[in-house]
């Protein structure tokens, strides 16, 4: 089994699930007490939320590069960078090591061509629905990907940092994302990608009409198949 090293603490609550998910899938694949090889390593939160904040990619590339790095030294096969915003950097932290990255648009990109769907609405971080890094994953496979008007990503993004990276998921907040997501259904959406790695703690496939990608899911999948190779 290869060992996985994992860029995590973005935020430390989805950090728990892909702890969770990374070993019960190995467990799933090898039986008995097997686990998952993993290394972590996690950054501070709060750090990576004033730099983002502040637009300072330069520094966000430096904290991502050095963990990744470090991962290396110590033995990672492969590097996952637990979120989904940070991979707007995705290609800096490749860059900077020599063990494949395992990049979670392409490998949902993937999954979205899989069930041969052509428009798909994307939630996440203001960043991850404004930047390009998504669009362009998908773009490549003829995929056309619709967000949420100014407002509604406005709304999202502050639920995401003030309430979900808290572990604070709402009711009404629940309702809200839905609403959007219905929205978004009747512009053509036929799936909707789940691009904050919070958002598949408080919307679940059951929740809405159309299929729902879990980016996080579907990122431990893939590192999960790398590892068991």
């Amino acid at each position: 089994m290869k060992t996985i090293g994992f860029i995590g603490g973005l935020t430390w609550l989805s950090s728990m699930d892909y702890y969770r998910l990374l070993n019960q899938l190995v467990n799933e694949k090898l039986g008995g007490v097997h686990s998952c090889k993993m290394l972590m390593y996690s950054v501070e939160f709060g750090e990576i939320k004033r730099l983002t904040f502040d637009n300072d990619w330069d520094g966000l590339a430096a904290v991502m590069c050095n963990a990744a790095q470090t991962l290396e030294r110590a033995g990672a096969d492969c590097i996952m960078i637990g979120a989904n915003t940070m991979h707007h950097i995705a290609g800096r932290v490749q860059n900077a090591v020599a063990v494949p990255l395992i990049h979670i648009a392409t490998v949902t990109t993937n999954e979205i061509v899989k069930q041969q769907l052509s428009k798909v609405a994307l939630l996440g971080t203001k960043y991850t629905m404004l930047f390009d890094f998504y669009k362009n994953k998908l773009a490549e496979q003829h995929i056309e990907t619709i967000i949420p008007g100014t407002d509604d990503i406005e709304y999202i993004n502050d639920a995401i940092y003030n309430e979900m990276g808290k572990g604070v998921f709402l009711p009404e907040r629940k309702q809200r994302f839905i609403e959007i997501i219905q929205s978004l259904q009747q512009q053509g959406a036929q799936g909707v990608v789940l691009g904050c790695t919070e958002i598949p703690i408080l919307i679940k496939q059951e929740d809405v009409s159309v299929p729902v990608f879990d980016t996080t899911l579907i990122h431990v999948k893939a590192a999960v198949e790398f590892a068991l190779k």
